[in-house]
């Protein structure tokens, strides 16, 4: 097929995967990443929840420790050798606020500059991080993944926000909604994901499409 003047390129990772996870919890995107057998090292975790992290550890085989993320700055992430290494930091940060069932008391960046953050206001500590940052040492993938509400019209300023401000570090920025239904999960899960990819020209990214549910929760359960 020819190509055409639509024809962008796309990131292709071949070297080995070093991830950060921010809001780790117990890893679940470090198991999504097992799981389609890709080549990764638990290089960094920052989560709060020392259960969580116990958790994680048990899971994956790692010795990490608690960690505050508003006491984690740049040069803690670690990021060398990014000619040998892909780094993918994920930064699914806390839905409390955003979510319908939650206190839906938004994300607010003006509340955390005046040190009256909320939960999910802890996104703008990935800012923080993220600006400390030389351009030489920035990861080259960010994944977040969150609830809806995330873009909704009460967090749309803040996130366009954070959209503008990856944009301006030179992340080309792609969000979706997507339900773990349509993925082959018997489950009604809404969740919006957003992959930034550092790249000095646009690069394209297309999110999968839905495939067809052959399983119901009957399927996982014993007798």
């Amino acid at each position: 097929m020819e190509a055409t003047l639509f024809d962008f390129p796309k990131l292709e990772i071949t070297n080995r995967i070093r991830l950060i996870e921010l809001f780790g919890g117990i890893g679940s995107q470090a198991m999504a990443l097992r799981d389609i057998g890709a080549d990764f090292e638990h290089y960094k975790l920052v989560e709060f929840d020392k259960y969580a992290v116990s958790s994680y550890n048990a899971i994956h085989g790692t010795s990490f420790e608690t960690a505050d993320i508003r006491n984690v700055h740049g040069a803690d992430l670690g990021i060398v050798e990014r000619e040998t290494f892909t780094y993918i930091m994920t930064y699914s940060f806390p839905c409390t606020d955003l979510s319908l069932t939650g206190k839906m008391q938004g994300m607010s960046k003006a509340e955390w500059e005046q040190g009256n953050s909320t939960h999910s206001g802890l996104l703008w500590e990935v800012e923080r991080i993220l600006k400390e940052l030389p351009a030489d040492e920035l990861p080259q993938v960010l994944l977040m993944e969150n609830v809806p509400q995330v873009h909704a019209e009460q967090n749309k300023s803040d996130y366009d926000t954070w959209l503008a401000f990856l944009r301006s570090r030179g992340y080309f920025n792609f969000y979706q909604d997507l339900n773990a239904k349509d993925y082959g999960i018997p489950q009604n899960r809404d969740r919006c994901f957003c992959v930034s990819i550092l790249s000095p020209e646009f690069i394209d990214y297309e999110f999968p499409e839905p495939v067809k549910l052959e399983k119901v929760m009957r399927d996982y359960l014993e007798d």
